[in-house]
């Protein structure tokens, strides 16, 4: 079982595996050829109102990753990432321009196979 995280503006290689957009919008000038997307799973992003809260600022990093959570308890989307996670190599993929501080960070961080952010 392996995972990482890759911003969408990266090339895509044979080692991501299944490449998994995380975003609730599709990225900026990205053609969905181009990012070779497995599956498009916007309902695991942060909601609309915690995303604008957040606005991407670390001072609010681990208080996102809290409101995030708990977004994420009873969300049957975040339950069939972790499952897909369980049986093939994936690759959460993400547009923000902070490669520490976005949804896909924590998205790993919450399935358990990054470390810490």
């Amino acid at each position: 079982m392996a995972l990482e995280i890759k911003r969408v503006y990266e090339k895509p290689a044979a080692s991501d595996g299944k490449r998994v957009l995380v975003d609730r919008l599709w990225p900026r000038g990205v053609s969905k050829a181009s990012a070779k997307i497995y599956v498009w799973m916007k309902e695991v992003s942060p909601s609309s109102e915690l995303r604008e809260w957040f606005s991407h600022d670390p001072k609010r990093w681990q208080e996102f990753k809290r409101r995030y959570r708990k977004e994420l308890k009873e969300n049957a989307a975040f339950t069939e990432l972790e499952k897909l996670a369980k049986r093939s190599k994936i690759t959460l993929v993400y547009g923000a321009k902070d490669t520490e501080h976005n949804n896909a960070a924590a998205l790993a961080w919450f399935i358990g196979h990054l470390s810490t952010p």
